[in-house]
């Protein structure tokens, strides 16, 4: 507990330096574009790669679980959080945006550091499986969400989401494990394992950065807002750990999904309200509020294992 909530208030510190920098103009709008384009798309693939040439080697066992463990949570996370607005949100035009709040986690920016930093270097490449299913629904359910009521007709699930770079490491790190290869050269794996380190304070530099330029009046978020948060940062969460330990999922497995799930919302929901032109205030409100809340809420989910 102790060592969770030391590395969480870590990150939140980088989190301010990206605050802080943005406010200096040392970071900015262009700047964290690029940045964020090199996370998503080199660092934190050479990060899921080199999670599997540590000194501990993943369990090739478990790969075929941990596919099967994120197909089944999504669709458990979608007949929950399709209709889970309905009870509290009144306004139908924006329960999709709810919606998309209460299903998606920031697994890339957030999870995969703090799921290492609890559970180890290879639990990055268990998490990496596990969000195997979160990155195919996002593209499908979360845009269909976004959407609204207009989304039929106006979306087509783009089959190049298979071959993102996130999902080919992902299939690069399962043949490694699968073929056995823990004897990669250092000449490979250091300099993966070098450019996969700045996916951690990268991401952080940029959420730090996105926050010091959002419009104070979207600081404090409406009642709903503060109960996606808590469905999203804890009820949700604790609900799936206890019916996957309840049908017998691998205890191992179900931690890290757990924490997964436990994730701040994904700010793809933000980039997704810019693209398809709605309105971007609840998605930045319950970006921004479960992101703090975060620091607290999955320390607390550990108490739980």
């Amino acid at each position: 507990m102790d060592n969770v909530v030391s590395q969480m208030l870590v990150m939140l510190l980088v989190v301010l330096v990206g605050f802080l920098a943005q406010k200096f103009k040392l970071m900015g709008d262009a700047f964290d574009r690029q940045l964020s384009n090199l996370v998503i798309n080199l660092t934190c693939p050479c990060l899921i790669v080199s999670s599997v040439m540590g000194d501990v080697f993943p369990k090739r066992e478990l790969i075929l679980p941990l596919l099967l463990a994120g197909f089944l949570t999504y669709i458990v996370l979608f007949v929950v959080c399709s209709q889970l607005p309905r009870l509290y949100v009144k306004d139908a035009s924006v329960r999709g945006i709810y919606s998309f709040m209460l299903m998606f986690g920031n697994v890339g920016f957030i999870g995969y550091p703090v799921a290492a930093s609890i559970f180890g270097d290879e639990a990055v490449f268990y998490a990496s499986l596990l969000n195997v299913a979160n990155t195919l629904s996002v593209f499908v359910c979360g845009v269909v969400f976004i959407l609204g009521p207009d989304a039929v007709g106006r979306h087509r699930f783009n089959w190049r989401v298979l071959y993102c770079p996130g999902l080919v490491a992902s299939y690069i790190s399962i043949l490694i494990v699968l073929f056995g290869l823990d004897s990669i050269p250092k000449e490979i794996s250091e300099p993966l394992r070098l450019v996969g380190n700045i996916t951690v304070p990268g991401s952080l530099l940029i959420i730090g950065s996105s926050m010091a330029v959002i419009d104070r009046r979207h600081m404090l978020g409406s009642p709903s807002i503060y109960l996606t948060s808590a469905f999203r940062l804890l009820a949700i969460p604790v609900g799936v750990y206890f019916l996957f330990r309840m049908i017998g999922i691998d205890e191992t497995i179900n931690r890290i999904n757990t924490i997964l799930i436990g994730m701040p919302v994904a700010s793809f929901g933000t980039m997704f309200c810019l693209k398809y032109q709605r309105d971007e205030t609840l998605m930045v409100q319950g970006t921004l509020l479960t992101t703090i809340f975060s620091v607290v809420t999955i320390p607390l989910l550990t108490l739980i294992f």
